[in-house]
């Protein structure tokens, strides 16, 4: 457990910028504080203890912000950067050297009593606010984009984005998809005032034809 603690201080001071000596990180980061709650609360989970660990999480969330399930199995160098808000379920794993930021879900979908949580392998980065939901697995080295929600396992190397998680990068190279650039999206209301007048065009088209006896054919296609 203490050599875990002690790589959890080092994954701090490598992987912010901010973090300038060990006194402050052991001080200032909330993240370290709840990851250190956590051991000691698993430690005790893991002998069969219940209420315990239980008390200890909720006492590290009231001081933290951060709700870890004691019985969560976190790796080595696990570091939640501006972890406000996070949440990691009770049958969750964690590989080592995982990041998480701030507002990240590692949850649940059902009240299965077995395995309801994901699995995060090695040298994962999940971005803020991120949805990880069900017993999915998310390959090593992959990266989940900030506000995504994954509900399906992610290969490793992988880059995940959007709502549903959809693959964008696969081993460095960009996977094949619908294009997301906001400004080349179409304009939903002006795509239904054009369909509109169209049909409008053919209604009149269809009354001349009916009065007059002659071939009419609309000259607005758009407006």
């Amino acid at each position: 457990m203490f050599k875990r603690i002690r790589q959890d201080i080092k994954a701090v001071k490598e992987r912010d910028p901010a973090a300038k000596n060990t006194l402050e990180v052991l001080l200032c980061y909330p993240g370290l504080h709840a990851i250190l709650c956590h051991r000691v609360a698993h430690f005790f989970f893991r002998r069969g203890l219940v209420l315990l660990p239980r008390v200890i999480s909720h006492l590290s969330r009231f001081v933290t912000g951060i709700e870890i399930h004691p019985g969560a199995r976190i790796g080595e160098a696990f570091f939640i950067d501006h972890g406000m808000g996070v949440v990691i379920g009770e049958t969750t794993e964690i590989g080592s050297n995982v990041t998480l930021y701030q507002g990240v879900t590692l949850g649940g979908t059902g009240k299965e009593s077995a395995k309801r949580h994901p699995t995060v392998r090695d040298n994962v980065v999940v971005g803020t606010g991120a949805k990880v939901l069900g017993p999915i697995e998310i390959g090593k080295n992959s990266r989940i984009g900030a506000g995504s929600v994954v509900l399906k396992s992610v290969p490793s190397n992988a880059t995940v984005v959007g709502i549903p998680g959809r693959i964008v990068y696969y081993n460095g190279e960009k996977v094949p998809s619908i294009n997301l650039n906001h400004t080349d999206m179409p304009d939903p209301v002006a795509e239904a005032l054009n369909n509109l007048q169209k049909q409008i065009d053919q209604l009149r088209c269809q009354e001349m034809d009916l009065k007059n006896g002659g071939m009419c054919k609309s000259g607005r296609d758009n407006i």
